[in-house]
């Protein structure tokens, strides 16, 4: 039996249950932020939902009206504009070649514009964007611009047809 859905208001968005970690960050009206989450640092619009087991990091920013899904992971970096689906368990990158100790880490940042959508398991190389209303199939490897309004799927994903 699932216990009652318990929403703490904080001033303007909803955290579900207590056991979400969140600190530093700026949240929009409406938002709601499910239980299990680490979010520190971030900039998250009005009208989002963020999925339980959901990771945003510092520095990224999530426009209005974004649905992360379970499990994904959101670095320093990614900028996701408005109207944008990601499913469950998608993972952003932000370093080409990571090290666990470098001083030569190179931030690079990614940008999923309006209306995007991000099928589940699939993960985004840094330095790259995905254009406006455009669809990423289901685990993806996105490793390259995709220009608007295009279907891509695999891994590496590749072009499959324009969308109307």
């Amino acid at each position: 039996m699932f216990p009652p859905v318990i929403y703490y208001s904080f001033d303007r968005y909803y955290l579900q249950y207590y056991n979400s970690f969140v600190r530093d960050c700026k949240i929009g009206q409406e938002t709601r932020v499910f239980h299990h989450c680490n979010l520190y640092g971030a900039t998250i619009g009005d009208e989002c939902l963020i999925s339980s087991f959901v990771e945003i990091q510092e520095g990224a920013i999530l426009h209005n009206k974004v649905r992360v899904g379970s499990f994904s992971f959101i670095c320093n970096g990614v900028e996701i504009m408005n109207e944008v689906f990601i499913g469950s368990h998608c993972c952003f990158i932000n370093d080409r070649n990571p090290r666990s100790f470098s001083d030569k880490w190179k931030l690079e940042k990614t940008i999923i514009e309006d209306g995007v959508s991000i099928g589940s398991g699939s993960t985004i190389m840094c330095g790259i964007t995905i254009g406006k209303n455009s669809f990423i199939g289901a685990h993806s490897l996105v490793t390259k611009n995709v220009p608007p309004n295009e279907l891509w799927r695999g891994s590496p994903a590749r072009f499959v047809k324009k969308m109307i």
